[in-house]
């Protein structure tokens, strides 16, 4: 006799319904276990693994390098923090765009070997097929448009998009093509809010916005510049809400000096 799991997570389903009940939707990305799991007892809605680990974690200069096996090793850590939140994991650089059939096959091993709910892929129409084959196995995608940092190299850096109006227009048809291909919400990544604006009212699927104004149905940052852990340039559209680098000096330099001077550890610290 078969039994039925109860899913307690969210689900996008949940996510939709939030568009639908106009509650905005809170992302941030994640990289390991125990910042999953501080961000799940805080009820984030969604948990992304971003290929900005490249950036923030791994020290490249952009996400170009990170591989599959970055992203799934990455993906478990975070999963076993959280036990909530949906978990949203980047397919990384080539790991869709070779073709229709390996793109199912690396979407698929998130799920079944991360335990990630669901894939995001950057790109418009070109990938909406891929989106399609991937929503038909089962597996729910995120789109994402506008600055697409795989794209850097052809974008020509790392530059607000969609500003003139025959690329707003493209951005426009792209995301109702995704929604209509199966994605189940879209990010939005430096565009200027009015076009943020009119993609959300036009659209039945959730907006993710990131550098995208105030209109977007939730919104998402990096962690690590949200807690103010690097002092490389900020965008202009992260708000930090801590500084940890300087609490972290702080703490090191503490530990450091009582080190040479033989203040740790002291008895307080110490077996008998």
């Amino acid at each position: 006799m078969s039994t039925q799991t109860k899913i307690t997570r969210k689900t996008i389903a949940d996510i939709k319904k939030m568009k639908a009940s106009g509650e905005k939707i809170a992302m941030l990305t994640a990289y390991d276990f125990a910042i999953s799991s501080i961000m799940d007892e805080c009820d984030i809605d969604i948990i992304l693994v971003g290929d900005s680990l490249g950036n923030v974690v791994l020290g490249y200069d952009t996400t170009l390098p990170v591989t599959m096996e970055d992203m799934l090793h990455h993906t478990k850590a975070v999963a076993r923090g959280a036990q909530n939140a949906l978990i949203v994991a980047d397919m990384p650089f080539l790991s869709y765009q070779v073709s229709e059939q390996e793109a199912v096959r690396n979407a698929g091993r998130f799920l079944q070997e991360a335990n990630a709910q669901s894939v995001k892929l950057e790109g418009g129409r070109e990938f909406a097929e891929t989106v399609r084959k991937i929503t038909l196995s089962g597996i729910p995608v995120m789109a994402h448009l506008g600055l697409t940092p795989q794209s850097i190299h052809q974008l020509g850096g790392y530059k607000v998009q969609g500003k003139k109006e025959d690329a707003a227009r493209k951005i426009i048809e792209d995301a109702k093509i995704l929604e209509d291909a199966g994605a189940f919400s879209v990010v939005l990544e430096c565009i200027p809010e009015g076009l943020a604006e009119e993609i959300t009212n036009s659209l039945n699927i959730p907006t993710i916005g990131i550098g995208a104004g105030v209109h977007c149905d939730g919104q998402v940052l990096v962690i690590n510049d949200l807690l103010g852990i690097n002092e490389r340039f900020t965008p202009k559209f992260v708000k930090k809400y801590a500084n940890l680098n300087s609490e972290i000096k702080k703490a090191v330099k503490n530990y450091i000096g009582e080190v040479k001077h033989g203040n740790f550890p002291d008895s307080e610290h110490s077996f008998k």
